[in-house]
């Protein structure tokens, strides 16, 4: 590798499928639309957005060794992404998302990440046999589609307890995975606001009262959005809390990732609380309204 990497992004390396139709749509819509397949997963996703931002991104994640891995390898690397640090497996197939989306959002998702829990921590060989400084001190976005096992260990390992963590759930049904980094007092956690009602046992009305929450439970920073209202972004220092930009959403799948990105990128550029989370989202509402791709 020619250059220390900015940042590495620790998850889901995949394809996504994603079926999306103009219409309204419901449980059990049999709708005309598009399938697309794209490049994807939690990790992926951040990382193709933070090169967009000008940063240089590698990726820590397991791809299977057949035509689909090797063409995603192959796509990854096209959109700036460093990918040598991937572990390629001989006996687990790439894994996939399955998406549906409809005017009004999304309809339903299946998440196939079972050869990334499968490979576990052999995804982190990179940094315990010299291949990247260690203990790492850079910045990692790490997604929750690793195995709640590994979350922990990742969250108390002396490997990392210099690293700026920026953790994500990758969904709603895997927002107790990041419980470990509360407890170890460790990471910026990026939440919606349903991610952080699981992780406090609890429903909330906005964002700043989920942000006041997740704090008073032991998170040393959280970060949580709320689709077209305001974000909170929570510490010690305090809450800030902004309104989104109103755009004309167009599709939803990535939306997280970019918002998480752009605010990770806009800090390492030296820019303050308010103007990194105002940068998050206007970022965010142009990837949902189309204006930008991937």
């Amino acid at each position: 590798m020619n250059a220390t990497p900015d940042i590495l992004c620790i998850g889901s390396v995949l394809w996504d499928v994603i079926g999306r139709s103009e219409t309204t749509m419901r449980q059990g819509s049999d709708m005309p639309g598009r399938i697309t397949q794209l490049p994807g997963g939690v990790a992926l996703n951040i990382g193709m957005a933070l090169a967009r931002f000008g940063l240089r991104p590698a990726l820590l994640s397991a791809v299977g060794r057949d035509t689909d891995g090797d063409a995603l390898i192959a796509a990854c690397q096209v959109r700036g992404l460093t990918t040598e640090f991937i572990y390629r497996s001989d006996d687990l197939p790439t894994d996939k998302y399955m998406a549906v989306e409809g005017s009004n959002g999304l309809i339903a998702a299946i998440a196939d990440a079972h050869s990334l829990e499968a490979a576990g921590d052999k995804i982190l060989r990179p940094l315990t046999d010299g291949s990247l400084p260690s203990p790492y001190a850079g910045a990692i976005a790490l997604d929750g589609n690793l195995t709640v096992d590994l979350l922990g260990q990742m969250a108390q390992s002396p490997l990392l307890a210099a690293a700026d963590l920026r953790v994500a759930p990758a969904s709603p049904g895997k927002a107790l995975r990041l419980s470990p980094f509360i407890q170890a007092k460790r990471g910026t956690l990026y939440v919606n606001l349903e991610e952080a009602g699981l992780l406090c046992q609890t429903s909330f009305a906005n964002s700043s009262e989920a942000a006041s929450a997740l704090l008073a439970r032991g998170t040393i920073r959280a970060v949580v959005t709320d689709g077209s209202n305001p974000a909170t972004v929570g510490a010690a220092t305090g809450l800030i809390t902004q309104q989104p930009p109103q755009v004309h959403v167009t599709r939803v799948t990535g939306a997280g990732d970019t918002f998480m990105a752009a605010h990770i990128a806009a800090e390492l550029n030296g820019h303050d609380p308010a103007k990194a989370l105002s940068q998050a989202l206007e970022a965010a509402a142009l990837y949902v309204s189309g204006e930008t791709t991937i």
